[in-house]
């Protein structure tokens, strides 16, 4: 008993030993790869699995020697007689081809959608009076297009109409004056307190009564103050202030408002003018730049169209907040962002003495041609006395007159 105990201990032992092994050489772990992907013929049979069934006598050629002529039988064919719905269910189970691009849209679908749309005055049609059946998609892109083009402009130019109409009468005046280009607010915006002031005066109250009065025959100029004040005290002590009051008062607002009027119609002239000024500004620019010469410079097609459209279109920001043209735009770039002072000293000498600039221009321009023509002559002298023969000094041979030294000059013989 005791020995098959310690045998059984020995059994259940479990000894631990470190092993140096290579794992390149463990082939038995089957690293995964392409050999160990399972195919359908290497499955082992089982009890689930169907028993192959020889069929290769179907497609068996009748010409073989031994062998019966027999009708070559489809597989399909067979399962339609035994299933006669199989065919019907095959047919409904292939999928339908898809044709390839984009869905075809239906015309008519989108000219009854376009004409609801029309006829309950969502959009407005064109009036080529050509029939919606015949519009093509492009037409309708269009159609639509140009209705949404339509209502974003009229959305812009009645919302500012709207929110003018829902502002107080003193910000209409305000904002009107502003809209004219006025810029005294404070003159204005005490007019508009005065005429405020007055309009809250009540006739029926003792405490306005005196200050309609004295306000009235104020604006009407009737005289010092010490004579409106006696002409108040003589209404007061007969009872009649109220009623001067009550009569003066309509007058005195209708007063107030024309104040405030002349205040805009004087802002609203001074518009009128500036733009008449201004249109008369850009009929200049064009009638100088239209004849393709300026003080004797030639100008194409390209420098005319950036002259004008430099001097007459304010595109650019400035310093001010407000819009300036092209030449606004380079005197504040090379003053202030890119400060090139010889260029804008240079501007500004052109601008204040054109023809002292242009002499100068002209004088500096000859100096460079004088410079240029002897810089060409001394070149070309340089040239020919290079190609020019030398001739030596033994060469030259002088002409000389012989000597008669025996006398009788030209007689003797």
């Amino acid at each position: 008993m005791e020995d098959n105990k310690t045998a059984s201990t020995a059994a259940e032992t479990t000894q631990i030993e470190q092993v140096d092994m290579d794992l390149d050489s463990l082939d038995f772990l089957g690293t995964p790869g392409a050999e160990n992907v399972l195919l359908p013929e290497e499955q082992k049979p089982n009890v689930f699995t169907k028993p192959s069934v020889d069929l290769s006598f179907i497609d068996k050629d009748s010409d073989e020697p031994g062998s019966e002529p027999t009708e070559k039988v489809e597989i399909d064919d067979v399962i339609g007689e035994v299933d006669p719905e199989a065919d019907f269910r095959k047919k409904e189970d292939k999928p339908e081809e898809k044709k390839a691009g984009r869905p075809k849209v239906e015309k008519n679908g989108m000219a009854e959608v376009v004409n609801k749309l029309i006829e309950a005055g969502k959009i407005v049609p064109f009036d080529d009076d050509k029939p919606l059946d015949e519009y093509t998609l492009n037409d309708y892109q269009e159609l639509l297009e140009a209705n949404f083009a339509e209502i974003e402009n009229k959305v812009r130019q009645e919302t500012p109409v709207e929110f003018f109409d829902s502002l107080p009468q003193e910000l209409q005046y305000a904002a009107k004056y502003v809209a004219d280009g006025g810029t005294d607010l404070k003159g204005l915006f005490k007019v508009l307190a005065s005429a405020e002031e007055v309009r809250d005066l009540n006739p029926a109250q003792e405490s306005d009564q005196e200050q309609i009065v004295r306000e009235y025959l104020r604006a009407t100029n009737f005289g010092t103050i010490e004579e409106i004040n006696e002409e108040i005290d003589s209404w007061k002590d007969r009872g009649d202030l109220e009623a001067k009051a009550l009569k003066f008062k309509p007058k005195l607002d209708a007063m107030q408002e024309r104040v405030v009027q002349s205040k805009l119609a004087e802002q609203e002239n001074l518009r009128k003018q500036q733009q008449a000024a201004a249109q008369q500004y850009m009929e200049n620019v064009y009638n100088t730049v239209a004849t393709a010469e300026i003080n004797g410079l030639k100008l194409d097609k390209k420098t005319q169209g950036l002259l004008y459209n430099g001097l007459v279109q304010p595109n650019y920001p400035s310093i001010s907040g407000r819009p300036t043209n092209l030449l606004g735009h380079l005197l504040e770039k090379y003053q202030y962002v890119e400060p090139n002072h010889g260029l804008i000293a240079e501007a500004l000498w052109l601008l204040s003495d054109p023809e002292g600039y242009r002499g100068k221009v002209r004088e500096q321009a000859k100096v460079e041609t004088t410079e240029k023509v002897v810089r060409q002559l001394k070149t070309e002298q340089a040239k020919l006395q290079s190609s020019a023969p030398v001739i030596e000094k033994d060469e030259v041979k002088e002409r000389r007159i012989p000597r008669n030294t025996t006398g009788g000059g030209f007689f003797k013989r």
